[in-house]
């Protein structure tokens, strides 16, 4: 697509699901071939929170995404190290560079060992703008396997800024769209009660207006906390309104 028409496109997407698709699709038109996207609201000082928290969309493999965060290899990532700290976009050729001057750490030489196991040697890092100290996203755009950095950057040099353009246009779009974890997707009942107790309901409040019993409202509050892997119910009516899982309108 080109650029109007994919904006065009992302407006009126409707779902994670169409969108991801999309942009996977665009990207590669630009040799682009494998992506990660990462996103958190849950930062610190310390950590980026739990990674089942986070909103993670990638076309890896499966083994490459587990090894990259089951063993939590992302938090060594150089790019994503960079991305913490930087807005905008960045050559991978930056890890040649650290690796030049000695700058990466042991732990990082682990993770540039590990991507390169996967083929994944080339590429561009974009850091979206953040609009709070507890958020932070992020891309990986990895080339394909018969790209090298020199033409990778060759081509920015010539359509980054449409490129850029895009990837933060779609990263402002998903911010907008329903996003279930996994194990952690809330039945209908579990959000229409949380849904009642957003707009300031009493359990008996929710009960009437449920067809319920206060006992069984009760029951879809609790398995909606164990669901979200909260202890209270304002930190389940929080994290279900931080994913928009709340007050969704169906595609």
């Amino acid at each position: 697509m080109k650029l109007k028409e994919y904006l065009r496109f992302v407006s009126y997407a409707r779902t994670l699901e169409e969108l991801w698709d999309a942009h996977c699709r665009q990207m590669a038109t630009y040799g682009f071939d494998r992506l990660i996207y990462g996103y958190t609201q849950y930062r610190t000082a310390t950590s980026l929170g739990d990674p089942e928290d986070f909103v993670i969309l990638s076309n890896h493999r499966r083994e490459y995404v587990d090894g990259f965060l089951g063993d939590s290899r992302y938090f060594n990532a150089p790019m994503l190290q960079w991305a913490l700290n930087n807005d905008g976009a960045a050559s991978w050729g930056m890890i040649q560079d650290w690796a030049t001057t000695g700058d990466l750490t042991p732990e990082q030489q682990k993770v540039v060992d590990f991507n390169k196991s996967h083929n994944v040697l080339a590429g561009y890092t974009v850091s979206f703008n953040s609009v709070s100290v507890r958020s932070k996203g992020a891309i990986s755009l990895s080339a394909a396997e018969n790209r090298n950095q020199d033409e990778i950057d060759a081509m920015w040099e010539e359509h980054g800024e449409d490129i850029l353009l895009m990837n933060n246009i779609a990263h402002l779009k998903i911010l907008t769209l329903p996003y279930t974890p996994p194990n952690r997707s809330l039945t209908k009942r579990q959000r229409e009660a949380l849904q009642w107790v957003g707009d300031g309901k009493t359990t008996q409040d929710i009960a009437l207006l449920m067809g319920l019993t206060a006992a069984t409202v009760e029951k879809h509050l609790r398995l909606a906390r164990e669901s979200l892997s909260v202890e209270t119910t304002a930190q389940a009516v929080l994290k279900a309104a931080l994913h928009n899982q709340m007050y969704v309108m169906e595609a």
